[in-house]
């Protein structure tokens, strides 16, 4: 039975100074669908659900999932995986005890460390220190800690970012795999072509401002109008 949460966007602005970054946002995300949130580099996509996440306060408007704000959420990781940058590990932390610390926190058995290092691939480098990793290594552990509270909602900011063909062809199998359970999943990217191939539904923003929401099947030459390559 699916139990995605819907995510609901409205009036959403984020001003800084006389810098526009957020302007007056208003979409849904479906629950359990995979939605694409796509625009090029500095279009807001990150502030967006940055607001999303309760990490930066916006200048007006809402951003809600299930009804209600992140921070007024019972158990936040159990409902939100969120991956929004790879910047956030300590170095000097093996990449296991870095899911440990995040597991206690959030009250989450520590058994299901090993299940989610089983998920992303990081098994054997799971005691191995952070500062070693790779960019795409950084990734899947950033994911692997998303996963942790089995989330009805997984938030990814540009989740490609690292990857090589392989590990992008594994990131689509576990969205399809979370999709599959019913989930629901935002995907943000500035690719329209990666995107395209694993949502079913697409929000489209540049400069701060929605251009499109809506099934993937129906964007138009929207995406000519926002992408100046959209065969990449």
């Amino acid at each position: 039975m699916a139990d995605g949460i819907d995510v609901r966007i409205h009036g959403l602005s984020k001003h800084f100074n006389q810098v526009r970054a957020v302007d007056d946002l208003t979409f849904d995300v479906p629950a359990g669908t995979v939605t694409g949130f796509l625009g090029p580099n500095g279009s807001g996509k990150t502030t967006t659900l940055r607001m999303l996440l309760g990490l930066s306060r916006p200048t007006a408007g809402s951003a809600l999932i299930g009804g209600r704000a992140y921070a007024d959420l019972a158990e936040p990781r159990r409902t939100v995986g969120a991956v929004l940058e790879t910047a956030g590990f300590h170095p000097g932390r093996r990449g296991r005890d870095h899911l440990r610390i995040v597991a206690q926190a959030a009250r989450i058995p520590r058994r299901r460390v090993d299940e989610v290092l089983g998920e992303v691939g990081l098994e054997d480098a799971a005691s191995r220190r952070v500062g070693g990793y790779s960019l795409g290594m950084r990734q899947r552990l950033g994911l692997a800690a998303a996963l942790l509270g089995r989330p009805r909602l997984l938030v990814l900011d540009e989740p490609a970012n690292g990857l090589d063909p392989a590990g992008m062809a594994w990131l689509r199998e576990l969205i399809a795999a979370q999709a599959a359970a019913g989930h629901t999943v935002v995907v943000s990217s500035h690719v329209l072509a990666e995107v395209a191939r694993i949502a079913d539904h697409v929000v489209i923003v540049n400069a701060g401002r929605l251009r499109f929401a809506g099934p993937t099947a129906a964007m138009t030459k929207t995406l000519e109008e926002t992408f100046t390559d959209v065969t990449q």
